[in-house]
């Protein structure tokens, strides 16, 4: 298990994979992991994922860092060559694999089939934060709810 600094929020229904591989991950505040994420460590070096970031249903990490509130759509991949900074969003289905070391200035967008790039201008940042503590908060009251916990054979 992650060292945790404070809650995060992993979806219930979740088959989440976590794999520290080479070194340990550290997992911010506020962060959520949406179901069928994988987030991977291949480096000896701590991966440092920062607070507020979202991890939406199928995508795969492997950023030795990432900073505060990005963004990391559905089915994006990130390969271990890539530093996220702040404010970044990787697109839908986004492949991220430079064939050298990169670093994502803040406020990056990647969108597109080609990957393309482009720089959001921080307009709107403050109600993209209230909308992912909303997120975060009807996760907590909901998944409670209607997540069934099963006995294994032997309990």
């Amino acid at each position: 298990m992650p060292p945790i600094r404070d809650k995060f929020t992993i979806h219930s229904k979740a088959v989440a994979t976590i794999f520290a591989i080479a070194g340990p991950i550290v997992i911010g505040a506020g962060c959520i992991v949406e179901e069928g994420a994988i987030l991977v460590n291949r480096r000896k070096e701590v991966m440092r994922i920062g607070d507020d970031n979202l991890f939406e249903i199928g995508c795969r990490v492997e950023s030795p860092t990432i900073g505060n509130f990005n963004t990391i759509s559905a089915r994006a991949r990130v390969h271990h060559t890539v530093r996220i900074s702040s404010y970044c969003v990787v697109g839908a289905a986004c492949l991220v694999v430079p064939t050298e070391d990169e670093i994502l200035d803040e406020y990056t967008v990647i969108y597109g089939p080609a990957a393309e790039r482009r720089t959001w201008s921080g307009r709107g940042k403050v109600q993209e934060a209230d909308l992912r503590r909303k997120h975060a908060e009807y996760l907590k009251e909901m998944l409670p709810k209607f997540n069934r916990l099963r006995r294994g054979d032997g309990m």
